[in-house]
């Protein structure tokens, strides 16, 4: 190595060497981050639009359109009353208040009132609600299929109809008018129509008109098909609700003559019978004792309350099954029987 590359290298060691300068973090597009936070507030509000957390945001609408949710607060609140009455009693009277009294059976039955009014309500007011949407699915097709046979558009012809009455289905209607005004297409605005009105007849009424008029088919010959379909579909609940209707008379009946035949035993054959241990044990005979007895009033009675609550819970129930075709139905005559049986032990029998 010569002089001056000696002298080279060392100016090189002397001289401050540059000094690396970290990279500058790329700044994020304005536009993926405000797409990015739009789905995220979209995400949010589609958990709290369904599932539990659109029941803990608005439980009163969530269970008036979906009954069933509602014993998700009746059942615990009739839990805790049946433990809240159980743990009382025990504490205030002892265990033997329980098999001496009738303090638990009426916090039972309270218990069951509350666990199955608040449903068998709701329940009868869905039940309205599809009966008055069915009852006029029919009218609503067949009158926009004969304005659109004079030459109205569709769009037209609904916007027309929506100015009706149709009962409960009035609102959607108005709603599908709203939507096709918008330029949503016919096929997607009534799929959605049938989703919103969420029957069974709607909704098989409303993919067949769907799937007809993706198919290129004539909508008024749609709309007439599913009118008839609907009005035949209705016609026959209708009939089969008012064949079953005396079997769901003698259903109810049936726990009227049990409580009469309940209320004869305890006040004449009973009574009879108490009297006559009565009178045996005070002759002091011992082999007449041994042969009545004594007659425990009370012990019969409660074991007959039992059977009525029994009986009266699940004729309600078979009630719903022959009046209306599903056992849920019949919560409403169970809720009524079962008070029914309580007040006649508690008052009069």
């Amino acid at each position: 190595m010569g002089f001056k590359d000696l002298f080279d290298d060392l100016l090189n060691r002397n001289r401050p060497q540059p000094v690396d300068m970290p990279e500058e973090a790329p700044q994020p597009d304005p536009v993926v981050v405000r797409d990015e936070e739009i789905l995220k507030r979209i995400q949010q509000r589609r958990k709290y639009q369904e599932g539990f957390y659109r029941f803990l945001k608005h439980p009163l609408r969530v269970m008036i359109e979906e009954p069933y949710t509602a014993l998700f607060i009746s059942v615990p609140a009739a839990l805790l009353l049946f433990i809240g009455g159980f743990v009382s009693i025990v504490t205030s009277y002892g265990f033997a208040a329980i098999f001496g009294t009738t303090m638990l059976d009426d916090v039972a039955v309270f218990a069951i009132i509350i666990a199955i009014v608040p449903f068998a309500i709701l329940d009868l007011k869905e039940s309205i609600r599809v009966s008055s949407v069915e009852a006029s699915l029919p009218n609503f097709f067949r009158d926009v299929a004969g304005m659109n046979d004079s030459g109205m558009t569709l769009p037209h012809a609904i916007h027309i109809v929506s100015e009706g009455d149709y009962g409960a289905l009035t609102p959607h209607i108005r709603k599908l008018d709203t939507e096709m005004s918008w330029g949503v297409p016919f096929v997607e605005a009534i799929r959605r129509f049938g989703k919103a009105v969420s029957t069974p007849l709607a909704e098989r009424s409303v993919e067949l008109i769907a799937q007809a008029s993706s198919a290129g088919g004539d909508v008024s010959e749609v709309l007439r098909a599913a009118a008839h379909d609907a009005y035949e579909f209705f016609n026959l609940k209708t009939e089969r609700k008012t064949g079953m209707m005396i079997y769901m008379i003698i259903i109810l009946m049936s726990f009227f003559v049990f409580l009469f035949v309940i209320a004869v035993l305890s006040g004449t054959f009973l009574a009879t019978m108490a009297e006559a241990g009565e009178t045996v044990a005070a002759s002091g005979s011992a082999s007449a004792q041994s042969f009545m007895g004594s007659v425990d009033i009370f012990l019969y009675n409660r074991v007959f309350c039992h059977a009525a609550l029994i009986q009266g819970f699940f004729s309600g129930l078979a009630a719903g099954v022959m009046g209306e075709g599903r056992a849920v139905a019949g919560l409403k005559y169970s809720a009524l029987m079962v008070l029914i049986a309580w007040v006649a032990f508690r008052f009069f029998l």
